[in-house]
């Protein structure tokens, strides 16, 4: 009987173990229940933000389609309105030439008729010409040339769908600088990577971090899936120290080996590039003269001063801040990567223009976080009275609206009468004075003091415009149809060169 008990006892006691696991996993399964709810609430939280942040955007967009169309509307009225009102006043000519014709006719005396009778007929002649081919030719079609092509959205709306999340892979191995492929320009520097040749790991994509130049601390400068990233807007001669790093659905990798690179110092011959490898132990790479990303470096040379010394306090600012510019250079052109599709270049990408009747933007190819920086355009043409906008932005700035529309820009609009500066859309000291066929606008960025400032025909324009400013800053312009810009350098007098130097020329096509 004994062993019989103690084989049950021994059974009920292994049973009693399943029991107990048995309790735990019913626990472990109530806990996913309230899991998986907490779970749905939460996920449907974050799925109908982003079907509303998509909404938010397709109303954005409408918002700015259907200002276009307003602009072209506003634009065929003005031209049509034009039109019938110089129509009218050469109507209103002719009607009364053709009365005071009829009555000379009626002149019985024939004398006084032979004195003026040649030059009536000249008269009638030359305003039967003025009526000549194209004038009763309606100048703008009542068509709306646009068209909506919103198939591609709907595709995409009816293509959306959950990703299902894969089985985590491998985290990525370092990645490799490829230092042949690494090269400074100017104030901006270009660096290329690579995974190892063996790694098979998949890999979503790269963190570029440079230091602040001082030794400081590290930052990002570039998260996505190239391999090769150009870096604007560092300060001249300074020292960076760059390093990269690949990440996938289950980690980041290290980080690569670190690259040492120095940007340009002076401005004394003709443009180069530097390689790398670049010793670890931060030597300076000197050279004879800056990197040129857009043009060929030509000699400082003198010039007449562009700025006279003012009796305000207004011109006494601008004159003192052009007299302590130094004679480091930063050439810079128009950035086609950068700008609006609408934007036409030419000339080596020193001018531009634009096809079309809205107002697009087009950057300067460098940018500037440090220093004392100038460059002027210059109209060429002017006709119609287009506005056009002259300033400082952020590499991703509208370039669908005028400059100074979002608070991306920093700029100075202006008419054949009066000025306003712009930022964010909210319009600030309008100031009389504008521009006509031969002005000369002239921008002073000043990071430094971080402020901003306009000119025309050399003179300040207003105050100054913008203050506080920081950051990384590219030269910008907005334009439509009417307008062309070109650029071209220009100094001080003594051969004292601006930091950075544009000239360019505005013209109505």
């Amino acid at each position: 009987l004994l062993p019989l008990q103690s084989q049950l006892s021994q059974a009920l006691n292994g049973l009693s173990d399943r029991a107990k696991e048995a309790k735990e996993f019913l626990v472990q399964l109530r806990n996913m229940v309230q899991q998986i709810q907490e779970n749905s609430v939460e996920f449907e939280a974050c799925l109908v933000a982003q079907c509303d942040a998509l909404i938010d955007a397709l109303n954005r967009r409408k918002a700015q389609l259907l200002s276009r169309v307003n602009k072209e509307h506003e634009h065929k009225l003005k031209v049509v309105r034009d039109q019938i009102s110089h129509c009218t006043v050469k109507l209103r000519q002719t009607t009364g030439l053709m009365e005071y014709c009829l009555e000379v006719i009626k002149e019985n005396d024939p004398s006084g008729f032979l004195q003026i009778s040649d030059a009536l007929i000249r008269r009638v002649h030359l305003t039967e010409d003025q009526w000549g081919k194209g004038t009763l030719t309606p100048r703008m079609t009542t068509d709306f040339d646009l068209n909506l092509d919103n198939a591609p959205l709907l595709q995409s709306i009816h293509q959306l769908d959950f990703v299902q999340m894969k089985v985590s892979s491998p985290v990525p191995a370092p990645p490799i600088l490829q230092l042949e492929e690494c090269c400074t320009h100017n104030n901006s520097a270009t660096l290329s990577w690579k995974q190892p040749p063996l790694s098979t790991v998949q890999v979503e994509g790269y963190i570029l971090e440079l230091d602040d130049g001082n030794g400081g601390q590290f930052r990002e400068v570039y998260v996505g899936k190239e391999t090769m990233c150009t870096v604007d807007g560092l300060h001249f001669n300074s020292t960076y120290s760059a390093r990269v790093k690949a990440f996938n659905k289950s980690g980041v990798s290290p980080y690569s080996k670190t690259l040492v690179l120095q940007t340009s110092e002076d401005t004394q011959s003709e443009e180069q590039t530097l390689p790398f490898p670049v010793p670890l132990e931060r030597s300076q790479l000197r050279r004879m003269s800056p990197f040129s990303s857009t043009l060929n470096l030509q000699p400082s040379f003198s010039g007449r001063s562009y700025f006279e010394l003012r009796s305000s306090a207004h011109q006494l600012s601008l004159h003192s801040s052009l007299q302590s510019l130094n004679s480091a250079v930063a050439w810079f052109s128009f950035d086609p990567a950068s700008a609006h599709a609408d934007i036409i270049f030419s000339n080596d990408n020193l001018t531009v223009t634009c096809n079309s009747y809205d107002d697009r933007v087009v950057l300067g190819k460098t940018g500037f976080s440090k220093g004392l920086h100038y460059w002027e355009l210059s109209i060429d043409r002017y006709d119609n009275h287009p506005d056009p906008a002259f300033g400082v932005a952020r590499i991703d700035v509208l370039k669908d609206a005028m400059l100074g529309k979002d608070d991306k820009a920093w700029a100075m609009y202006v008419d054949n009468n009066r000025s306003w500066f712009m930022h964010n859309n909210s319009h600030t000291n309008r100031t009389e004075g504008g521009i006509t066929k031969g002005a000369t606008v002239g921008v002073l960025l000043d990071l430094t003091r971080r402020t901003l400032t306009f000119s025309i025909n050399e003179d300040q324009q207003g105050p100054v415009a913008f203050e506080n400013l920081e950051g990384l800053f590219f030269p910008a312009v907005s334009l439509n149809r009417n307008v062309q810009v070109g650029a071209w350098p220009c100094s001080l007098e003594q051969g004292v060169t601006f930091p950075a130097v544009g000239r360019g020329h505005f013209a109505v096509t």
